[in-house]
């Protein structure tokens, strides 16, 4: 699979057993979509939540936005039922729940190759084990037919497991976030953060977004159409950010800058690290204005 710059901005969590919310995010404003069929649903209705969202993702109608389709763990009673219908529904992701090592993806990445598919893997980063063992996770972007593409923090699940607490600015999360960013990006990963989980609180979301986007990530998981338009917005490249980094790029382009490794540019200096930069930021731009004409 080519990587292509995707904006995943906001990325939604959508119960799968509620079919009213799930047609409803037809028009919501969500980069991409998580149907759920593991927290967001009750034991006795996981099966009529695979069905419902299998039939969801071949039935489509979602423009451009990512479908990802979170299963149960294969340890558990639903874990294979529901791998073997995302597989069938052919979503642009499956997300793996609690992997604790590079293993528990190879065991999704084979059945997705023995299907005859190619279908991205996203894994959720939630379990201690899982943060120990984060390189060799990463790693898995290497599988030929189901290369994982994406990271999704867990921080509830990270914070039942470790019994830190959440506090404004998330000091005792930050090593952890921080070394999966790492990870993220030496294997050419995207990284979307966690939940916000009182969506009533903007302020603290909006401190939570641009915490996230400092730090590095591409997005924000969320729980709540109403989190949409502040996450976008944070996600995003301003105005100003694209108009500059149109500038750097141009001024590389001109005719005596050409084989330089740096430039003065309005006073200060550029490299071509800069340059390389500004070709993201100016591809993550058009790539969100394509979709917004959707």
């Amino acid at each position: 699979m080519t990587k292509t710059i995707r904006p995943r901005r906001s990325v939604l969590y959508m119960p799968g057993s509620n079919e009213r919310a799930l047609e409803k995010a037809k028009t919501l404003a969500a980069d991409a979509l998580i149907l759920d069929l593991e927290d967001a649903v009750s034991p006795e209705k996981k099966a009529d939540a695979r069905k419902q969202v299998a039939d969801t993702v071949k039935a489509g109608g979602y423009g451009e936005r990512e479908l990802i389709i979170r299963i149960n763990a294969l340890d558990t009673e639903w874990g294979h039922d529901d791998l073997e219908a995302a597989i069938d529904a052919a979503p642009d992701a499956i997300l793996v729940p609690k992997p604790n090592r590079a293993a528990d993806l190879d065991a999704v990445a084979r059945k997705v190759e023995t299907a005859g598919k190619e279908i991205a893997l996203w894994a959720m980063v939630e379990t201690p084990l899982a943060l120990l063992n984060i390189q060799e996770i990463a790693g898995c972007a290497a599988h030929s037919h189901a290369p994982l593409t994406a990271f999704v923090m867990g921080t509830n699940d990270l914070a039942k497991e470790t019994r830190a607490r959440f506090v404004p600015g998330r000091t005792p999360m930050l090593p952890w976030l921080t070394t999966s960013i790492l990870a993220a990006r030496a294997f050419g990963l995207d990284i979307i953060d966690g939940v916000y989980n009182d969506f009533r609180d903007t302020d603290g979301f909006q401190a939570e977004c641009e915490q996230a986007r400092d730090l590095g990530m591409d997005g924000k998981t969320l729980i709540h159409p109403t989190q949409l338009d502040a996450a976008n917005a944070v996600f995003a490249p301003s105005d100003a950010e694209v108009a500059d980094a149109r500038k750097i790029i141009a001024a590389f382009e001109q005719p005596e800058n050409k084989g330089k490794g740096a430039i003065s540019l309005d006073g200060r200096m550029v490299e071509l690290l800069h340059a390389e930069m500004a070709k993201r930021t100016v591809a993550l731009a058009e790539a969100i204005d394509k979709q917004a004409g959707e």
